[in-house]
């Protein structure tokens, strides 16, 4: 016990340094972020036409972009880090030649979205902002320097220097987003008098910097906002959910769809932050315009630039409307899948610009088909119903397999004083998923990655454990051996270390399935029929209690011989196939290269993949259970070579 207490201190102790690092990590870019988003803005107001205008501008644009170029090499080493390095250095250099703004500008925001896209940091609230809210914290907060009315007139803004920005002032909003604003709240701006609102919750942060970033969008401009919205469905597309919103600039709109209607646009979604997302976050726009990138990118001979982007694709585009989608329509998930697996494939093995446009056109016509599938009505009752009873009953059912093998295990062997482990594991583990839906429905997302990489090494990992099972239970399944195992063992209390590996087993079985059905629950629990879906799930767990007892009083009926004999095969059969579905999330991350392999079909209930890299981690799961069970055979056979009773 001693031990076992030592080693999760030793693993609480690296999880804190660990989230430590992540902190300040993050602090980081968003400080870097901050810098070159005021480069990108103010720059036009220290030089111009080649010449500087104002020396104390000018020298602030210089030290803002040495910065930015500083902090990015503390960041954690990346793939991407050199580029952004060489990078930061050309728009120090820009700065320094007093190059043009527009120039400036454009280095500046590309850099800065190049950083967050290497180094992601939270980019969108939590929930819908709090507009009353937000209201009410800037006059209590801001309006003494920044006016009632956002033109930096309040009281206390005679003699500051420099003045308080005036958010009413078009042509500077225009160019900054609410993240930036969120930004400035939360860190301050050094050399000024705004410090930082750090002490602000996330939440009344972001409330605040939707209500300064409205003031330049007077209430005139909402209504016709709304009618623009409303009758152009393009709009949706452009703006699909809350973090593109908060993300994008008036600007930047206003290259796509002009001035007039980008104003106004602007001015209904910031007031109405809860519109985007009713109508367009279905949509796969970040999958499309990633697929683009990464084409173009190849076409101009950067390869891996193109494989990044191409994996971005799935992970930042795809993979988040993907169990919905799959509620749906999971043919056409996999079909999904395996096309943009296939573009990968053919960027890593640089085939021909016609045959990575060709998989390219492949995955945009599928596209097209899901946001077809996915902007239809939300499914009816008995659809939900249904949809919820198989979801649960599919992925329970591996789960269940082991969970029962264990249970039967230990009450074959008197050993019910083990039992409470192994129920305490499974039930930990649907409470853990319970937490995982609270925390992905009420305070963040899962990224793509990190679903694939949770569903990868928990794959693996429950593989590699039950194989040691598998081949263990199989030199019990001849009666000579179980008899000598009785008495050598069961004589003996069962060690704490043995009782925590049974309650660890549970865990991590169930945990690894209870993860992929919430995901799934998540998604439905927003289309609607909520009542379908809980009912749905009831059933599901009803189902799976009645195959449980069933199995159970089958297995007890077994002789122990077959009992283990059986349970083995089964342990053995699984772990071929969680072996092979870890690999594949795996390779689905961007963890493990791909290596297709024609003539083998996929059958995802099988955890069987056309690439050499899972076929060849099944194989050896397989071989190496296969030599188990002979050396287990060998040695049935010397103790009944042995034994006094033959």
């Amino acid at each position: 016990m001693t031990r076992l207490l030592t080693y999760l201190l030793a693993v609480l102790v690296l999880m804190t340094a660990g989230i430590a690092k992540a902190a300040t990590q993050q602090q980081t870019v968003e400080t870097t972020w901050r810098l070159l988003d005021y480069v990108a803005v103010d720059y036009a107001g220290a030089v111009k036409g080649g010449r500087v205008i104002s020396d104390v501008e000018f020298a602030e644009m210089r030290e803002f972009s040495e910065t930015a170029r500083r902090n990015m090499a503390t960041l954690a080493a990346k793939p991407a880090k050199a580029a952004l390095l060489d990078r930061a250095g050309t728009l120090s250099l820009a700065v320094q030649a007093k190059r043009s703004p527009d120039e400036v500008a454009r280095l500046a925001r590309a850099l800065a979205a190049s950083l967050v896209e290497a180094y992601p940091v939270p980019l969108a609230p939590r929930e819908i902002p709090d507009l009353a809210r937000g209201a009410a914290l800037y006059q209590e907060r801001c309006a003494s320097c920044h006016g009632a009315t956002g033109m930096g007139d309040g009281p206390a803004a005679s003699g500051l220097d420099p003045a308080p920005v005036d958010f009413t002032a078009r042509e500077r909003a225009r160019q900054r987003s609410i993240f930036a604003l969120e930004q400035v709240i939360a860190q301050g701006l050094d050399g000024t008098a705004m410090t930082s609102f750090r002490d602000m919750s996330s939440e009344d942060r972001w409330a605040l910097a939707f209500h300064a970033g409205g003031f330049a969008y007077p209430a005139p401009l909402i209504a016709e906002g709304k009618r623009l919205w409303q009758s152009e469905p393009g709009l949706a597309r452009k703006i699909p959910d809350l973090k593109t919103l908060v993300s994008l600039t008036p600007q930047a709109l206003a290259s796509e769809i002009g001035e007039e209607k980008a104003a106004a646009v602007t001015a209904y979604l910031r007031s109405s932050p809860q519109v985007p997302g009713q109508g367009g976050a279905r949509t796969l726009t970040v999958a499309r315009a990633r697929l683009v990138q990464s084409v173009a990118a190849y076409r101009d001979g950067s390869a891996e630039q193109a494989e990044r982007l191409a994996l971005s694709a799935y992970l930042d585009g795809f993979e988040q409307l993907e169990p919905l989608l799959g509620a749906r329509d999971r043919p056409l998930v996999r079909k999904i899948e395996r096309a943009m697996a296939g573009l990968r494939v053919a960027i890593t093995q640089r085939k021909t610009i016609q045959e990575v446009e060709a998989e390219a056109t492949t995955l945009t016509g599928l596209f097209d088909e899901a946001e077809r599938t996915l902007a239809e009505p939300a499914s009816g009752g008995i659809s939900t119903f249904l949809s919820a009873l198989t979801i649960l009953l599919r992925e329970g059912v591996e789960a269940l397999l082991v969970v029962v093998a264990m249970l039967t295990f230990l009450r074959k062997s008197d050993r019910e004083d083990a039992l409470p482990y192994v129920h305490g594991g499974w039930i930990a583990a649907l409470l853990a998923g319970v937490l995982t839906w609270v925390v992905t429905t009420r305070f963040l997302a899962i990224s793509g990655a990190s679903r694939e990489l949770t569903e990868g090494f928990g794959g693996i990992l429950a593989a590699i454990v039950l194989v040691s099972v598998g081949i263990w239970m199989h030199g019990k399944s001849q009666a000579d051996a179980w008899q000598l195992y009785i008495r050598q063992r069961m004589s003996k209390a069962l060690t704490k270390g043995s009782a925590w590996f049974l309650f660890g087993l549970a865990f991590l079985v169930v945990y690894r399935e209870a993860f992929e059905t919430i995901l799934f629950y998540a998604a439905m629990w927003s289309e609607g029929a909520k009542l379908e879906l809980l009912a749905g799930a009831s059933a599901g767990a009803a189902l799976l209690c009645a195959i449980a007892w069933a199995m159970i009083r089958f297995s007890l009926r077994l002789p122990i011989a077959q009992f283990f004999r059986y349970s083995s095969i089964l342990i053995a059969l699984l772990a071929v196939v969680l072996a092979g579905k870890g690999i594949a999330a795996l390779q689905e991350a961007g963890f493990l290269s791909v290596t297709p392999v024609d003539g083998i079909p996929r059958i995802d209930f099988l955890g069987l993949y056309p690439t050499a890299q899972v076929l060849g981690v099944q194989l050896l799961v397989a071989l190496t259970m296969f030599v188990g069970f002979r050396m287990n055979a060998q040695a049935g056979r010397e103790i009944r070579a042995t034994s006094p009773d033959t």
